[in-house]
């Protein structure tokens, strides 16, 4: 029995002798793995400084050393065509839009104006891919008092007279009534080609003639001959025959067209020979202007406000315009908020729609009236817009 715990202690104390072994040299007599390598000297990477503009610079606008900087780039990433003295740059007018950080390249700049449109105009240069412009008249109520300038966004809305029509002869309603006559003689005015068939046989064609025919004859109805309704008189029982007491008065409609179209051009385009060609003209229909008594000349005119606005719109887009404008249809813009790129849907105004939208009640047939009776709205004349009458 006590040989037995002998060998166990010397088992026990040989196995914590490996494990004590086994750490000692994981932790301290195992070789590292790791190699260690020489440092490495740092290699010298060769950079050229080249011209870039440090803001936005619009298409058109000459650059200025106020906007131009040098940035370094490696020396391989350096091409043909880049700028790297600021002197090459100042004066040049920009292609396009030029971007802050954009390194300018020869391609980027122009000498003069007339190399930004020397293959084509310089509004076209403006206009997205897909999109078109075009032009529609404009006042100072329609267009926002002038306020659109070239790139802002604005609605277009649409405001139409609808009328009822006759959808076979498309013609206004209502329509007009003419008398048949039956073959054989009767009294009455013939029209068209009948009375001149009464003419020739020597008939006379008038109001209460009688006349003889071997077909149907069409026989004016006058003035009252409008297609009217039957109607009943509650009070005398009698039947009576309704027609309009004046032509058809058209519908109107007001809905928003287009949402977010962008302005181009406000007023026209200038055009090559127009310095030539206009100022001849004006110096023989406008007189010199005569000295005033102090010996100066008189202040010129100021130029007449523009008549007509160039919108970015799409193709459909601009085919409706074009389709409205010779319609007779009136077009107004309202001027969008900057950065504004919302889409609002919105409600075709009509009569019915102001009266329920906005509650407006129907006045009531009333025992009284006001004196004198109102048939038009006037505007107060106030005393501003009364133009002194000049003196002769």
């Amino acid at each position: 029995m006590r040989r037995g715990r002998i060998f166990f202690y010397l088992a026990f104390i040989i196995i914590l002798g490996l494990v004590a072994f086994v750490v000692v040299w994981q932790r301290y007599l195992q070789p590292s793995g790791k190699v260690v390598t020489a440092p490495q000297p740092t290699p010298v990477i060769k950079t050229v400084n080249v011209i870039v503009v440090t803001q936005r610079v619009p298409r058109g606008t000459a650059v200025s050393g106020a906007v131009l900087g040098m940035v370094p780039i490696p020396q391989e990433l350096f091409y043909e065509g880049m700028f790297t003295n600021i002197t090459d740059v100042e004066g040049r007018l920009a292609k396009f839009d030029l971007e802050a950080g954009v390194p300018l390249t020869r391609g980027m700049l122009v000498d003069t104006a007339e190399q930004l449109s020397g293959t084509g105009s310089v509004a076209s240069l403006s206009i997205p891919r897909g999109m078109v412009a075009i032009s529609i008249p404009i006042s100072r109520l329609s267009s926002v008092s002038y306020a659109p300038q070239p790139g802002d966004h604005v609605n277009v809305i649409v405001s139409m007279l609808l009328v009822d029509i006759d959808s076979d002869f498309q013609t206004l309603l209502p329509n007009r009534n003419i008398g048949v006559i039956a073959p054989g003689t009767g009294t009455g005015s013939l029209t068209g080609s009948a009375a001149g068939a009464q003419e020739t046989g020597g008939g006379g064609g008038q109001a209460g003639a009688e006349f003889e025919s071997a077909s149907v004859v069409a026989v004016s109805g006058g003035g009252g001959s409008l297609v009217g309704r039957a109607t009943q008189d509650p009070t005398l029982g009698q039947t009576f025959y309704n027609i309009p007491s004046e032509a058809q008065r058209p519908r109107m409609v007001s809905q928003n067209l287009l949402q977010d179209a962008i302005v181009l051009q406000i007023g026209s385009f200038s055009y090559k020979g127009t310095e030539e060609t206009t100022q001849p003209a004006q110096a023989e229909a406008t007189p010199t202007p005569e000295p005033s008594r102090e010996g100066e000349q008189a202040a010129p005119a100021p130029p007449p406000p523009p008549d007509v606005i160039t919108l970015i719109v799409t193709p459909q887009d601009a085919i409706t315009l074009n389709y409205l404008m010779y319609s007779g249809a009136q077009l107004t813009l309202a001027l969008r908020a900057s950065q504004d790129d919302t889409r609002v849907q919105t409600e075709s105004v009509t009569l019915q729609f102001l009266l329920e939208q906005y509650n407006i009640s129907v006045p009531a047939k009333l025992p009284n009236s006001m004196e004198p009776p109102m048939r038009t709205l006037k505007t107060p004349v106030l005393s501003n817009d009364i133009q002194p009458t000049p003196a002769p």
